[in-house]
């Protein structure tokens, strides 16, 4: 054994949710270890498609810049989503006539696609600035835990040398076939997989069909095929996920398995019926095989360790929903560590990770299912319940924490009720237009203008939880509110006041005056650092 490598916390899998959840742990103050499997990322295009929230979390770290500069690179911001019979034919549907249309009222940030090798080192950089380090790779052989932390056995490359890796805490983000998941016996519920299907990455002139056209996603469904298209900006290269072959209804079985036919001569015969053009020159560059389906893991929690992204849950990539579930995973997970960590909070605020994220995760999983039976597999309908499609805002922005029986909302209408996303409102600081989702990071205490005494009461939390940030704002004086819309949008009066967590969800508010604001105020902050309530 080789000497000891320690981090507070250790993470397994350098994908997308395990870089997302070391740049939060440094955003944090917190030092990671990123252990990744592959020797360097995937050099096929896979794109991704980044909603709101997830930008808004970017934005936090610094990088939505950097982010939407590569995507406007590689993809035409602002498409549409459609479904064709081929792109030479007819337009079935209209799935989203414009990617943004109505973002600006809820959101500073837009949605927008980026493919995961140009994103994965955005977000790597940032990691490692701060204070990260990440080990290509490695590949862990055990894992151990007792009461003080974690403890893996890792092995680098084809090198028979076991080194030893030492955290408090270890995140698990090491895909649907989770090594880790699985040597702590943690099962999964779901459908299992209805489609083996297969990704055609290639090169192929495809303007003369897509140069006039704003199109970001192109659902495909004929007699030969159903599927999607996703190009490039220049309509030159991308690829074409295939989910069934022929049709359904008259063999389901055979129909599911798009994968089993890889030769280059049918995979350029697939493209160009996509096409609708027999004739179409056409390089093939890889393929993919995957399944679709659905699973979610029966806990997102044991002991030390905790699961994140596909190896606590996996959907159709249908809406673009599992990667961007993934990274609300890592964010919501990063700043309870870093609390516990640091001794601000009570170990038991970690068990909240599970209650919350496992809830939005199912709720994510269904909503995603729905749409693939909805634009891809309607023959599903006959063999699997499923649920009503809900509006993209509420799965994107919408969903809730801890609130019985309520798991998502219309994000236009929770105006700052406890456990809901705080909503996007533009203020002012210093002459600078900020938007209130910019006010994240650590506890804030938004204030009324005439709520005095609540931010009294906020520098007295401060002396008695000295080390813990928290940072009060009075709108209307030390932050500028031009339309005057803070009581409305956030459900209070003028002398109310709404406590936010450090990612930006909302734990308390006050819709008025208290005369006990203090006791309140340190009721609320408690509770949400997970102590347990006095007396």
């Amino acid at each position: 054994m080789v000497p000891s490598r320690e981090a507070p916390v250790l993470i397994a899998g350098g994908g997308l949710v395990g870089l997302s959840a070391a740049a939060f742990l440094a955003q944090q103050g917190v030092r990671s270890i990123v252990l990744e499997r592959l020797a360097e990322s995937s050099p096929l295009p896979r794109a991704a498609f980044f909603h709101m929230r997830t930008l808004e979390m970017f934005r936090s770290l610094g990088i939505e810049a950097a982010v939407r500069e590569r995507s406007e690179h590689d993809f035409v911001p602002e498409g549409a989503v459609v479904a064709v019979d081929c792109l030479a034919g007819r337009v079935l549907a209209q799935i989203i006539p414009s990617l943004n249309e109505g973002v600006e009222a809820v959101s500073p940030c837009r949605r927008l696609f980026l493919n995961q090798p140009s994103l994965e080192p955005i977000l790597r950089e940032r990691a490692r600035a701060s204070g990260a380090t990440v080990h290509m790779d490695t590949h862990i052989q055990a894992v151990q835990q007792d009461e003080a932390g974690v403890s893996l056995s890792v092995r680098a490359g084809s090198s028979a040398t076991i080194e030893r890796f030492r955290g408090d805490y270890l995140i698990a983000a090491d895909g649907a076939h989770s090594g880790i998941r699985e040597r702590l016996g943690i099962g999964i519920d779901g459908r299992g997989s209805f489609s083996n299907s297969v990704t055609i990455y290639f090169r192929a002139d495809l303007s003369p069909w897509l140069g006039q056209k704003a199109w970001s996603i192109i659902y495909v469904n004929n007699s030969v095929f159903s599927g999607f298209f996703r190009m490039n900006r220049s309509a030159q290269a991308g690829f074409l996920a295939v989910n069934t072959i022929g049709d359904p209804k008259l063999d389901p079985q055979a129909a599911a398995n798009a994968a089993v036919d890889v030769s280059e001569a049918r995979l350029i015969e697939l493209v160009r019926t996509g096409v609708g053009a027999p004739n179409l020159p056409v390089h093939i560059d890889g393929i993919s095989r995957w399944r679709a389906g659905t699973s979610l893991a029966r806990k997102f929690r044991h002991h030390r360790v905790f699961i994140a992204g596909d190896a606590a849950h996996t959907m159709p990539p249908t809406g673009g929903f599992g990667g961007n579930t993934g990274v609300h995973d890592a964010h919501n997970l990063s700043w309870k560590l870093a609390l516990v960590l640091s001794g601000d909070a009570a170990p038991a605020l970690l068990d909240s990770y599970e209650s919350e994220r496992r809830a939005v995760a199912h709720f994510t999983v269904e909503q995603a299912f729905s749409r693939y039976v909805t634009r891809t597999a309607p023959w599903l309908q006959t063999q699997h319940d499923f649920e009503p499609v809900v509006d993209d805002l509420d799965i994107e922005l919408g969903y809730l924490y801890g609130l019985p029986g309520r798991v998502h909302a219309d994000p236009r209408t929770t105006h700052g009720l406890p456990g809901s996303r705080a909503p996007h409102l533009w203020l002012e600081r210093n002459g600078q237009r900020i938007s209130s989702i910019d006010l994240t990071g650590s506890y804030q205490l938004l204030i009324g203008a005439a709520g005095s005494e609540w931010q009294r009461a906020a520098s007295a939390l401060a002396r008695q939880f000295h080390a813990l940030r928290l940072d009060a704002h009075r709108i209307g004086t030390d932050l500028g509110d031009p339309e005057r819309g803070f009581a409305a949008a956030f459900g209070v009066s003028d002398a109310g006041a709404v406590l936010i967590r450090p990612d930006g969800f909302v734990a308390w508010r006050s819709p008025g005056a208290s005369t006990q604001a203090e006791a309140d105020l340190t009721r609320a902050l408690r509770r949400s650092l997970g102590h347990a309530e006095a007396g």
